[in-house]
C-alpha cells in the first residue's frame, strides 16, 4: 500500500501540468458562464417588467424550466442533443474549437441565468416605490430611472444571494466533465487514473474547490460592506 504522500502529485511535471489545465479552463467555463448568465439574467428581468402577460409567461416557464431541470441533463442535452441539430459546417468548427467547453458555457450560463434573474428581480422589489417616483420627478425616464436609479439599488440588494449562486456557478463547472471538458475535475480524475493515488488527488480537488469558493465568498461579503458603505453616504 502506498503511504500518504501529495508531494508525488505535485512533483510530477505531467500531473501539475494537467493540474493547472484543469484550473484555467474550470476558471474558463465558470467566468463565460457567469458572463452570459448575468447578461441574460438582466434581459429576463427587463422582459418580465414589461405590461405584455405573453413576454411575462415566457419568462416564468424559462425560469421554471432551468430551476427543475438538473443541471447535468442539461448539459447533455445541450452537448449531445442540440448540438447534432446544427448544420454540419458549424458542428465542424465547434469540434475544432473546443466544443464541450462551448456548450458547457451555453448550458450553465442559461440555466444560472434563470437564478441570477430572480435574484435581481427580488433586490428590485426590495427598493422602496417611492424611489421611482422620485426618479420621474426629477426627469428621468422609465429606462433612465431603471438604469441610473433602481437597477443599482436591486443589485446592492440582490448581492448576497448573487454571490451564493455564483459559488454554486463555480462548483457546478466540475459537470462538464460528463461532456468531456477537461476542467479541474476531468484533470483530477485523470491523474488519480494514472497515479493509484485515490486519496491525495481528491484531496487537493476538494482543497482547491474549497479555497476558490471562499474566495469568491470573501470577495462577495467586501463587495457587499462596500456597497453598504456607499449606500449609507
Amino acid at each position: 500500500m502506498k503511504g500518504f504522500d501529495l508531494l508525488a502529485i505535485f512533483a510530477n511535471p505531467e500531473f501539475a501540468k494537467m493540474l493547472w489545465h484543469g484550473v484555467q479552463l474550470t476558471f474558463v467555463v465558470a467566468i463565460g458562464s457567469w458572463l452570459l448568465a448575468m447578461t441574460l439574467a438582466v434581459v429576463l428581468l427587463a422582459v418580465r417588467l414589461t405590461p405584455s402577460a405573453i413576454a411575462r409567461r415566457a419568462v416564468m416557464a424559462y425560469v421554471s424550466y432551468h430551476r427543475n431541470v438538473p443541471t447535468l441533463v442539461q448539459l447533455m442535452l445541450w452537448y449531445f442533443g442540440i448540438a447534432s441539430l446544427l448544420p454540419g459546417a458549424l458542428q465542424g468548427w465547434l469540434s475544432e474549437h473546443s466544443a464541450e467547453a462551448v456548450f458547457a458555457v451555453i448550458a450553465l450560463g442559461l440555466c444560472q441565468a434563470a437564478y441570477f434573474s430572480e435574484d435581481l428581480r427580488s433586490g428590485l422589489r426590495a427598493v422602496p416605490p417611492g424611489q421611482a417616483e422620485a426618479a420621474r420627478a426629477l426627469g428621468h425616464s422609465y429606462i433612465g430611472a431603471m438604469r441610473h436609479v433602481l437597477m443599482p439599488q436591486a443589485v446592492r440588494n440582490a448581492i448576497p444571494a448573487l454571490v451564493n449562486h455564483s459559488v454554486s456557478l463555480f462548483k457546478n463547472s466540475s459537470l462538464a466533465m460528463a461532456i468531456g471538458v477537461a476542467e479541474l475535475t476531468h484533470a483530477v480524475k485523470e491523474i488519480e487514473n494514472q497515479s493509484f493515488r485515490t486519496f491525495e488527488t481528491y484531496l487537493i480537488a476538494t482543497l482547491m474547490y474549497l479555497g476558490f469558493s471562499l474566495l469568491i465568498m470573501f470577495g462577495g461579503a467586501a463587495l457587499a460592506r462596500r456597497a453598504r458603505i456607499a449606500g449609507a453616504r
